[in-house]
C-alpha cells in the first residue's frame, strides 16, 4: 500500500507518505532535501528567462532553436528513461517539470519569432517541434495514468533484500535496459544542446536577450540533483559502484553539462560590454530609416 510504514520501519514517515521513498538515515534524508532543492532551482530558473523575453522582445534572436529543441528532446527522453529504469521518485518528478517548462519556453520562442517577422522554420525543425510536443504530451498523460493505477510504481528502491545479504551487482531487467539506453541518449542530447547556444552567442558577440539567471540556476539545480543521487544509499545488498552504474546516464546528464554551462558563463563575462549582434544592429538601423 502507498506509504505503508511496514515497508520502511526505520525510515522517515513523512518522506514515505509524501514521496513513497524510504529514507532510513541522514544520507537518505539529505538526498531528498537536495532533490527538493534542485526542483526549486529548476522551477525558478525559467522565470528570469520569461521576464527577459518579455522585456527585450528578442528571444528568437538570443536563443538558438536547436538549443531549445535539444533541451526538450533530452528532457523528454530523461522522463521516459527515468520511469522505465526505476529511478528515484524525485528524479521522475523533476523530469516532469522539465518537460512542462520546455514547452512553455518553446511557445514563447515561437511567439516572438512570429511577432518579429522572422522567417518560417525549415520543414525538419517544424517536424521535430511537432514530434517532440506530441511525444511530451503523450508521455505525461501515460505517466499520469500509470501513477494513478499503481501508486507504488514510483518506488525508488526495493526493500526486499535483507541488510545482511552479500553485496552483489543488481541485474538489469529488460525494461531497465530500455530506460538506461533512453537515459543515455538523453544525456547526449543535453550535452549537444549547449553547443548551438554557445555558437549563437559567439556569432552575435552578445548575450543580450538571454538571462544569465537561467543558466546559473540550472547549474545550481544540476549540482544539487547530482549530489542528491550520489548521497542516496544503495539498496540493501547492492554495492555503491553498482548503484552509480544504474544511475550513470542521469549523473552524466546533470553533472556533465556543468562544464558547458561554465563556458556559457564565461561568454556572459566576455560579452557583457560587447557590441550587439548583427540582427539587433539591423533592426536598429531599419528603425532609424523609418523615422527619417
Amino acid at each position: 500500500p502507498f506509504g505503508n510504514a511496514s515497508d520502511c520501519p526505520n525510515g522517515s514517515r513523512w518522506i514515505m507518505d509524501v514521496f513513497n521513498e524510504c529514507a532510513q538515515d541522514g544520507r537518505d534524508v539529505a538526498s531528498v532535501v537536495l532533490g527538493l532543492g534542485s526542483i526549486g532551482c529548476f522551477i525558478a530558473a525559467a522565470f528570469p528567462q520569461f521576464y527577459q523575453a518579455c522585456r527585450t522582445g528578442i528571444m528568437d534572436q538570443a536563443l538558438s532553436i536547436y538549443f531549445l529543441l535539444g533541451w526538450l528532446g533530452g528532457d523528454l527522453l530523461n522522463l521516459i528513461g527515468s520511469f522505465l529504469a526505476d529511478q528515484l521518485p524525485l528524479q521522475v518528478y523533476t523530469a516532469v517539470y522539465y518537460v512542462l517548462a520546455d514547452l512553455v519556453m518553446l511557445s514563447l520562442y515561437c511567439y516572438y519569432r512570429v511577432k518579429n517577422g522572422g522567417r518560417a522554420f525549415p520543414a525538419p525543425i517544424n517536424a521535430a517541434f511537432v514530434f517532440l510536443s506530441l511525444g511530451s504530451l503523450s508521455s505525461l498523460s501515460l505517466l499520469g495514468s500509470a501513477s494513478t493505477e499503481d501508486p507504488g510504481t514510483f518506488r525508488g528502491r526495493s526493500l526486499l533484500s535483507a541488510p545482511g545479504d552479500e553485496l552483489a551487482p543488481k541485474p538489469f531487467s529488460r525494461t531497465e535496459i530500455i530506460g538506461f539506453t533512453i537515459g543515455s541518449i538523453s544525456s547526449v542530447l543535453y550535452l549537444g544542446s549547449r553547443v548551438p547556444q554557445i555558437c549563437t552567442n559567439y556569432k552575435r558577440k552578445s548575450t543580450s536577450g538571454v538571462s544569465y539567471s537561467l543558466f546559473a540556476l540550472v547549474m545550481l539545480g544540476n549540482s544539487l540533483y547530482g549530489l542528491s543521487v550520489l548521497l542516496k544509499n544503495p539498496e540493501p545488498g547492492q554495492g555503491q559502484g553498482d548503484y552509480i552504474l544504474h544511475h550513470l546516464p542521469w549523473l552524466v546528464g546533470s553533472l556533465g553539462v556543468l562544464a558547458l554551462d561554465v563556458v556559457i558563463s564565461f561568454q556572459f563575462l566576455a560579452y557583457r560590454k560587447g557590441r550587439p549582434g548583427s540582427l539587433e544592429e539591423r533592426d536598429a538601423l531599419l528603425g532609424e530609416q523609418d523615422e527619417s
